[in-house]
């Protein structure tokens, strides 16, 4: 959604702008292209092979590369010495690369160690979390992460499973996943194991708390009319989005007995009433994109 992120993020000579979500640095390169002169782009990824990749792209421009959780934006800014920006833009989920490379365990298309992390240097795998959960936080994790019907059954799979087999690879738990949904409620369109590993990557990555505090550091640590562009692939990012978008929109934030506002009003103004999609010629030559949802909003 290229043609979108530039349309609503609006980039400008001389702006600061932070892409969250720098990947392979798509979206940057335009950006930084609109920004010159004088502009700086702050690109931060999780993913430290992400960055490698977009290290050498932008050599000697004025791009700074931040290894980390864009949850942490605030801290990031901070030790680079800004105090504000003019636009951010959010790019969530897992990236294409993340999910071609079988080694990183996203994907149950290949058999790999069921690893699921973002980054890499994290201490926690999905297989440590199968291994240790108890089946109550696995079967809360699937419906909540992966709104999945079959949560319990599954949870209790799970469990059941690794007292006498450790569930250490993709192609396990797929199977397991698959064996415990009825063959008739099984869908025709997606694989039996998707929701499973929606859930387990969310989990994983702590990706909802990292979405609503990196959204809420964007829109306090950016000037008057600077914008906020989020893309969200799936359901629960997009609520989060559109939920944190409405509450720092609303003009009194404060608890209903307070005698006098005491928040300031509101932060920003949402500039997509319903969310952006793609167009279905860019469903037609990315596939993946065909459920990404774009939001925006522009600082008071």
């Amino acid at each position: 959604m290229l043609r979108e992120v530039l349309e609503y993020l609006r980039p400008e000579p001389g702006d600061v702008i932070v892409d969250a979500t720098v990947g392979s640095g798509g979206h940057a390169a335009a950006i930084l292209e609109r920004i010159q002169p004088g502009g700086r782009l702050i690109g931060i990824d999780r993913d430290p092979q992400a960055l490698e990749r977009v290290r050498s792209r932008f050599a000697g421009a004025p791009v700074t590369l931040v290894h980390g959780n864009f949850g942490d934006l605030a801290q990031f800014l901070d030790n680079l010495g800004l105090a504000a920006v003019d636009g951010v833009l959010f790019d969530f989920g897992v990236s294409s690369e993340q999910l071609d490379y079988a080694e990183r365990g996203f994907s149950f298309r290949e058999e790999a160690p069921l690893d699921m992390r973002m980054d890499p240097t994290s201490p926690t795998t999905a297989a440590d979390l199968i291994s240790v959960l108890s089946e109550a936080e696995l079967l809360r994790i699937l419906r909540e992460y992966g709104e999945e019907r079959w949560a319990r059954r599954i949870a209790r799979r799970i469990v059941t499973t690794r007292q006498h087999t450790p569930i250490r690879t993709t192609a396990a738990l797929a199977a397991l996943v698959t064996a415990a949904i009825p063959p008739a409620a099984r869908s025709r369109r997606i694989h039996p194991a998707t929701r499973t590993f929606q859930a387990l990557r969310i989990a994983v990555n702590d990706e909802l708390t990292a979405i609503s505090q990196g959204l809420h550091a964007a829109i306090r640590r950016s000037n008057s009319t600077a914008r906020i562009v989020a893309i969200s692939y799936h359901s629960l990012e997009d609520r989060t989005v559109k939920e944190t978008f409405r509450n720092l929109a609303r003009s009194c934030r404060c608890p209903p007995l307070s005698p006098t506002c005491q928040c300031g009003g509101a932060l920003i103004t949402v500039l997509t009433r319903r969310p952006v999609v793609p167009s279905p010629e860019e469903v037609a030559g990315n596939p993946r994109s065909r459920s990404a949802k774009l939001r925006a909003a522009e600082r008071i």
